[in-house]
């Protein structure tokens, strides 16, 4: 489909010049031939590149008149595609790390200053894919990166979107942080697992010198099987939530109490439909912060969302009873009195 609106005008200008300047097939100079031009948009803004191409002039080469391009092109942007490599990452990152829909995705580069169509973010979306693929089939380049440390520290897990779907295993080497394998599979049994580790172990040229997991039964026994002489061990995410179950416990109960105490914001804000005047303003983002401190949950057992409540919910009630003492406290009351809760 053709552009609805004009494309944006360049905000830099850049010339690139291959670093190479003799043939590396048969050592002659190779000297510019023509320019090519390109605009490439990126996070920073809209570049417009001068590419200064070389060719070989000798007859008996076998790269004679074939094009030699700048090796800087490369770096800012796929061929053929009009945005960034930069562009491209972002994309990736705000589907799969933070989990955001197209929608989503197109707002963002649009508060960037990225000008696109909400369809060309599915096409970008597709070339990180791609990009991804290519880089965990690249064994030559894993091999690399693995036989300079001498050994991998294999963690294992699965992903799985939504109930019902493929799950998404990966093999990561703990030591690199490279992931040397990800495969969807329909079941989790320990024989499919048991054939994701022998490919793991069949591609490297170091051993393997321990596993860690989730400790899932099926994973358990994959190892037994493929890895029977690598040591196993549960991750120390794992190990602290195991070993936090009691303080876990105890601090959901105290967030359990501590919201009993703020039950009384929804019927304020019902008071307060249709004024417009300062004070219902105010009380308005007091309601607000005591809605968002309620759903603002922590991941234990890193962060304990009942303290964090009550943390939030201490800080509203110290500014309350500032504004009691200044004499502009808002009425009607929020009621949240954390130190009450026994918290």
């Amino acid at each position: 489909m053709a552009r609805s609106t004009p494309r944006p005008h360049p905000t830099t200008t850049q010339t690139l010049q291959s670093c190479l300047r003799h043939c590396p097939c048969c050592g002659n100079p190779m000297w510019v031939a023509y320019h090519n031009y390109r605009t490439v948009t990126t996070l920073s803004g809209v570049l417009r590149l001068t590419l200064k191409i070389r060719r070989c002039l000798t007859p008996a080469c076998p790269q004679f008149q074939r094009p030699y391009r700048p090796e800087e092109e490369g770096r800012l942007a796929l061929p053929k595609h009009e945005f960034g490599l930069d562009v491209i990452t972002l994309i990736g990152t705000l589907r799969y790390a933070q989990h955001r829909s197209v929608p989503e995705i197109h707002q963002e580069l649009g508060h960037r200053r990225v000008a696109l169509a909400p369809r060309t973010v599915l096409n970008l979306l597709e070339r990180y894919d791609e990009l991804v693929t290519l880089s965990l089939t690249d064994t030559t380049r894993l091999q690399r990166i693995t036989e300079a440390q001498g050994r991998v520290i294999l963690a294992l897990a699965g992903l799985q979107p939504d109930v019902g779907h493929e799950v998404l295993w990966v093999l990561r080497d703990c030591l690199s942080s490279e992931v040397l394998l990800a495969r969807s599979l329909l079941s989790a049994t320990h024989d499919d697992l048991a054939a994701l580790l022998r490919a793991v172990k069949q591609t490297l040229r170091v051993p393997i010198a321990g596993v860690i997991s989730d400790g899932q039964l099926s994973i358990r026994r994959a190892v037994e099987v493929a890895l029977s002489e690598v040591p196993h061990q549960l991750c120390h995410f794992h190990y602290l939530r195991e070993a936090a179950k009691p303080i876990y416990e105890a601090d959901r109960h105290a967030k359990k109490e501590l919201k009993k105490h703020v039950r009384g914001v929804r019927p304020i804000e019902r008071q307060l439909e249709g004024r417009t005047e300062p004070e219902a303003e105010v009380i308005r983002g007091y309601c607000g912060a005591v809605r968002s401190a309620l759903t603002d949950d922590g991941r234990p057992p890193l962060v304990a969302s009942g303290l964090k409540l009550h943390d939030r919910l201490a800080a509203i009630a110290e500014s309350l009873d500032r504004g009691e003492k200044r004499g502009h406290c808002p009425s009607p009351s929020l009621g949240c009195s954390p130190s009450s809760s026994g918290a």
